[in-house]
């Protein structure tokens, strides 16, 4: 009996355990491919949702088979760890549905099936702000890839600017935010523990600022003017490649050939860290799925693939670093398929990857031996570089069993003062 009661409590401390963990992005296999999820805003790389709006993922199946696949949705807390919430607290309906609209890829050399989900649809809705998991499953019960939306109700407001920081080590290079939450009506008994703030810089969770308390507090305003705790490395415009005309050379593209697929050779891409801030528009590591100018039809199922050659200058500093081509293509993951290689014949850094047609932003970073990332060593460090900053404030009122998201802001560094 004891050694019963020994077995069940193990069992109940590991479910405690699992449900416990911060949930993650989990990256797709390689057949799937051009994972796009976006609400209302499409400059926005990742669904940031009042209650309502509507959201869209689409995602490529290379294997082109019409399988089936469901979706499941995780609330979670702050920290990304699960809330203790039940299904239908958060949810207005049932999740774990198939996802039932696709089309099979027309007039294309790649064939592939495009599926798209749009939620809230008439089988789920959503009943709570906050953050959200979407977990894609195969028919055999397998996690395919996961990605993280975000709710919020606008109960607060929310404003800010971009600054130069005043540390000496960064006033070159970094950026630093400053913002106030205007509470109004919303009733805060104890802001420094009923509110977090989190900060992410061109939506990349990756490189995200959290668990910022209030500086100061002035009747129903929140301030933050902290120096270091809300600063980011300014980094550099992204290098782009633009393949909606797929069968002619760009400004990027050197040239495009033809085999069972078609390849595009980009221009080699030189180091810029020692070069001065020159400033192009860019859309902040993001892509978009295009076809060329005039074309009218559905871009998501007429789209073809080709393998696109990126290559970098090679220099003796870099010796043998690992450096990855890195951008929302792949949602800022570094894998072994855009880890670069160096080619001795013509003294470069090349990768090949298997992308669909459009524009895309890219940069190259480097994994350090600990598992860091120096995100700017090769692209260089400004504080003119344009950035997108999101705010997002997260709200727990005593004895609540999950966190809100009362309020948010976008702020850009184009205007950027001392």
């Amino acid at each position: 009996m004891r050694n019963l009661i020994g077995t069940v409590i193990l069992f109940f401390h590991g479910l405690a355990v699992v449900f416990g963990q911060t949930q993650i992005e989990v990256a797709p296999p390689e057949n799937i491919r051009s994972v796009v999820f976006q609400g209302t805003n499409n400059a926005a790389q990742f669904p940031l949702v009042q209650l309502g709006e509507k959201m869209t993922l689409t995602f490529d199946d290379l294997y082109a088979d019409e399988a089936d696949y469901y979706y499941r949705i995780i609330h979670c807390n702050y920290d990304w760890t699960p809330s203790n919430l039940i299904k239908n607290q958060y949810l207005d309906g049932l999740d774990n549905q198939r996802i039932i609209q696709y089309d099979n890829s027309l007039a294309s050399l790649q064939p592939y099936t495009a599926y798209r989900l749009e939620l809230p649809n008439r089988f789920t809705g959503f009943r709570l702000s906050g953050n959200y998991i979407l977990k894609i499953y195969d028919n055999k019960d397998q996690l395919v890839f996961s990605r993280r939306f975000i709710i919020y109700k606008n109960a607060v407001g929310v404003g800010g600017v971009a600054k130069r920081p005043r540390d000496f080590d960064m006033i070159n290079t970094g950026q630093r935010i400053e913002f106030t939450v205007n509470a109004g009506d919303f009733d805060l008994v104890n802001p420094l523990q009923e509110v977090k703030v989190s900060i992410l810089q061109n939506s990349n969770f990756n490189t995200a600022k959290h668990h910022i308390s209030p500086q100061f507090i002035s009747g129903s305003q929140l301030l933050y003017k902290y120096e270091k705790e809300t600063s980011f490395e300014g980094g550099n415009e992204y290098l782009n490649m633009d393949t909606k005309d797929i069968r002619t050379a760009t400004n990027t593209v050197a040239g495009v050939e033809l085999k069972n697929r078609y390849h595009h050779y980009l221009y080699t891409n030189e180091i810029r860290r020692d070069k001065i801030y020159t400033y192009f528009p860019d859309i902040n590591g993001d892509f978009r799925v295009r076809l060329g100018e005039g074309v009218q039809n559905d871009q998501n199922s007429e789209a073809d693939y080709s393998f696109v050659h990126f290559s970098l200058d090679y220099e003796p500093w870099l010796g043998l670093q690992d450096i990855y081509v890195y951008g929302k293509f792949n949602n800022y993951e570094l894998l072994e398929e855009n880890k670069l290689e160096f080619n001795a014949d013509n003294n470069t850094l090349e990768t090949t990857l298997f992308l669909k047609q459009g524009f895309y932003n890219f940069k190259y970073v480097i994994r350090n031996p600990d598992g860091s990332i120096d995100y700017n060593a090769i692209s260089g460090n400004h504080w003119e570089t344009e950035n997108e900053y999101l705010v997002l404030v997260y709200y727990r009122n005593f004895g609540d069993m999950y966190d809100s998201v009362i309020g948010m802001a976008n702020i850009s560094s184009v205007n950027i003062s001392n």
